[in-house]
């Protein structure tokens, strides 16, 4: 099975770590969360990032940003626009991104 790698990003600390908890539930399925815009393109430019899941709380400008620069990497990163929905959805969303992985 693939590992998938997650970097979540978001603004409520609580809700970083049950999306973290929530994705380690899966299988293969890593996650790593950060608040600091900033320091997200460092972190997606030197780490294995194959999701990046962008939660709540986030400026509008950020968000367009940040699926430019991924588009713009010579890796493949996804991004998903993730704002609740619970566990089901989640895998929904990465099931449509990844389809040779659902069971």
């Amino acid at each position: 099975m693939k590992t998938l790698q997650f970097l979540v990003i978001g603004k409520n600390q609580e809700i970083l770590e049950t999306l973290k908890r929530i994705i380690e539930n899966n299988e293969g399925w890593k996650a790593d969360v950060q608040n600091d815009e900033n320091g997200c393109y460092d972190y997606i430019k030197e780490n294995q990032v194959d999701i990046v899941l962008l939660s709540s709380g986030l400026e509008e400008q950020f968000e367009r940003d940040i699926k430019i620069f991924c588009e713009n990497l010579d890796k493949e990163v996804k991004v998903i626009d993730h704002y609740g929905g619970g566990s089901g959805l989640l895998k929904n969303e990465v099931y449509a991104l990844f389809p040779n992985l659902q069971p």
